[in-house]
């Protein structure tokens, strides 16, 4: 996920992954297991692949070098990272 940060191109926050979902520019969302569930909700029914982050939003904003927590993320471009195929 790291090197999606540095070299791809992601957006972190609910509003903006699902913003990107819905405007069909994100091919994968990664979610802390304590994501709220309207920003669950709001991500049903789009043909994206969503990841579920054994962490919390906390510990999600830490990996993403963030000072604050990140419910969510979407990846637009991976970058050199082979992200787009993590199960």
């Amino acid at each position: 996920m790291r090197r999606a940060l540095k070299t791809g191109e992601v957006y972190v926050g609910s509003k903006r992954t699902l913003k990107a979902v819905k405007d069909g520019k994100a091919k994968m969302v990664i979610v802390a297991r304590n994501c709220p569930e309207e920003v669950l909700e709001g991500l049903k029914g789009h043909d994206v692949k969503i990841l579920t982050y054994d962490g919390t939003n906390m510990e999600l904003g830490a990996i993403c070098g963030k000072p604050f927590s990140v419910a969510a993320l979407a990846i637009v471009d991976e970058g050199e990272s082979e992200i787009l195929s993590a199960e």
